[in-house]
């Protein structure tokens, strides 16, 4: 190629036009891109977060989608002075700016309180154990009822009047009474007393008989072929 022909295509009026085409669609490109992500993450947006805490749920759900907010049950809880159906929490907190769409999450009052299976402790750990245990998992310990057993060891466990066992299954609103050994034999148990041996005389088989109240002691019936050895002794009048 010559260099006047290599000059002419570059300062060539089509050239430059298409150059000037291409840096116009990136340009447009850009500006595309950043309008569509501006409209989809809703920048320069804000929407202070309503507070919806004590109210039901129906109503904080009317709120928040009135208020371009969604809203999402995460958990559930137990308030016995409030109603069932009520919120107690929400994330993100009241009054915090967030953008439109944001779904806000909320945490509900149960209808009823919360079981919890017994854990296996009784007649399996100590007193101080146990209780630990159970207040860790929420239960309400009452007053202690020592019965006869081994000094701080649990036998039992109460609750409304009724025996309770492993692995069944309590509210956490109802007080547990514990039954701890007292360390102390009850007075009933019975008490198996072994009985005596026989007193053997000195020979065979011949059982002493009690001194009679005349004083006289008087030696077991002779077998056949033995011979009397004894004399009959009398004691002092």
């Amino acid at each position: 190629m010559k260099t006047r022909d290599f000059f002419r295509k570059i300062f060539s009026l089509r050239l430059w036009l298409n150059l000037a085409l291409m840096l116009v669609v990136v340009v447009l490109l850009c500006l595309g891109v950043k309008v569509g992500l501006d409209i989809y993450t809703h920048h320069g947006e804000e929407i202070s977060v309503p507070d919806v805490r004590r109210k039901a749920f129906a109503d904080a759900e009317h709120i928040l989608t009135g208020n371009g907010l969604g809203v999402v049950v995460s958990d559930t809880g137990y308030v016995k002075t409030l109603p069932p159906d009520c919120i107690l929490e929400q994330s993100p907190e009241p009054g915090k700016k967030v953008k439109s769409g944001r779904v806000v999450y909320v945490v509900i009052n149960s209808s009823h309180s919360p079981m919890l299976a017994i854990p296996d402790i009784i007649d399996n750990c100590s007193y101080r154990e146990a209780r630990a245990k159970l207040i860790a998992m929420g239960f309400k310990v009452g007053t202690t009822e020592y019965i006869s057993g081994e000094k701080e060891w649990l036998y039992g466990l109460k609750s409304n009047g009724k025996m309770l066992r492993n692995g069944q299954k309590v509210s956490v609103n109802d007080i547990i009474i514990m039954q701890v050994g007292d360390g102390m034999r009850d007075m009933n148990d019975s008490i198996v007393y072994a009985e005596p041996e026989d007193f053997y005389g000195e020979y065979g088989d011949s059982v002493l008989e009690p001194v009679p109240s005349d004083g006289v002691l008087y030696t077991a019936p002779e077998q056949e072929g033995d011979v009397d050895e004894f004399e009959v002794v009398t004691g002092p009048e």
